[in-house]
């Protein structure tokens, strides 16, 4: 869609907002078209909300994740289980994952997947911080939460490579196959999501 030269503002909200993951030039121009339609009081308290991110919201200095506070209240709640940690690719997995109600451990983000071809290796995702944490006896089960895609499944083969020359006495495992071949956990239903977890195998089962 052509923006009128008149409305440069317009044109640069258009091109931040095709920035976001899954916004075409359409559905960015006709988001921007709503927003500039609201009333002045929506706008600013929405530019408000967005302004203060990258001030309250950071990444968990234990586990990864998106938090508010450091450490997480996940990684500080007294009452999960320390023995096991589902590692997955992002804070949105691990969210869904934790609103199925179906797993009472602890969480490892990745920040990703590994994917050559876009220059990402385990230097760039936190498998580091992941391999001191398996240190502690404590930890008996890794349970490999990538998504079912095949970025997700080598990046699970890789770390089940990495963690077996650990030499530590640690099940790693894989949620069930009820997940869609190449889906996205943040957006399966946590019904599916429970199932899954309750059923999961360990690796060379």
């Amino acid at each position: 869609m052509k923006i009128p030269s008149q409305l440069p503002s317009v044109e640069a909200l258009i091109r931040e907002l095709e920035r976001l993951p899954g916004i075409g030039p359409k559905s960015a121009a006709a988001m921007a078209f709503h927003l500039v339609s609201q009333p002045a009081d929506r706008i600013r308290r929405l530019a408000e909300s967005i302004g203060i991110l990258p001030e309250k919201v950071s990444h968990c200095s234990t586990c990864g994740s998106l938090t508010e506070e450091d450490p997480c209240r996940l990684c500080t709640d007294p009452g999960r289980d320390d023995s096991t940690i589902c590692v997955v690719e992002s804070s949105p997995d691990a969210f869904s994952i934790e609103r199925s109600g179906a797993y009472h451990g602890r969480y490892h983000v990745l920040g990703g997947v590994l994917s050559p071809l876009d220059g990402i290796g385990p230097a760039q995702l936190r498998v580091r911080e992941l391999l001191q944490r398996l240190k502690p006896e404590s930890v008996k089960e890794v349970i490999l939460a990538t998504n079912p895609s095949v970025e997700g499944e080598a990046t699970a083969g890789y770390l089940k490579q990495v963690i077996g020359e650990l030499g530590l006495e640690i099940r790693l495992s894989r949620f069930a196959r009820g997940l869609p071949v190449g889906g996205d956990l943040s957006y399966t239903d946590e019904e599916t999501l429970a199932v899954a977890i309750r059923s999961r195998k360990g690796i060379d089962e």
